[in-house]
Formats: structure tokens, sequence, C-alpha cells
């Protein structure tokens, strides 16, 4: 290589440095895949969750324990029945396992 292309790469590589610092890019001379695109991104999860409306529910004890005697109730329904849920190790998986 000539001197003269030596000092041609070192003065563009210096440029590209400076154009980054000045406009606030991200320089990736080697071409390999990067987050920076991704990280770049503004965050959206505030915005998300303000969409859905707060649910007044969870503040009242009162409303979460008459849900949860509801819950119980259902279920000791449908273990008269012969619906419920089976003991823990007693599902279909592990009878299929024993088997």
């Amino acid at each position: 290589m000539s001197l003269k292309s030596l000092l041609t790469a070192a003065a563009l590589q210096g440029v590209a440095e400076a154009r980054a610092r000045i406009f606030g890019h991200v320089l990736n001379p080697t071409g390999k895949r990067s987050p920076h695109k991704i990280l770049r991104k503004k965050l959206i999860g505030d915005k998300v969750a303000q969409w859905y409306p707060y649910d007044i529910k969870n503040d009242d004890p009162l409303v979460l324990a008459r849900e949860e005697k509801q819950r119980l109730a259902k279920l000791e329904m449908l273990k008269r029945r012969g619906k419920g849920a089976p003991k823990k190790g007693q599902g279909k998986r592990a009878v299929k396992r024993n088997k």
C-alpha cells in the first residue's frame, strides 16, 4: 500500500469518527450486528399501562374476599359432582407415565 492511500484511509476514518461524535451516531466499522437500533427506540410500557383503566377491585379487601369465597364455593360444587381438579400426582400425565 502506498503512503497516500494510508493517509486517505486514516483521514476518512477520522472524518467518520468526527461525524459520529457530532451527530450522535454509533460508529460500526466492522459491520457486525449490534443491538443499538433496538435500544434506540423509545420505551412504550408507560403508554400501554395508561391505556388500561385502574382496577379498583384490587384495593378493596372486601371485594377480594368475596371473589375468593365464590371461587372456593365453585370448587366445592365441582368436587361434589366429581369434576374437581385431581390430587397432586393423580392427573392424566402421572397416570400416563406409570403405565
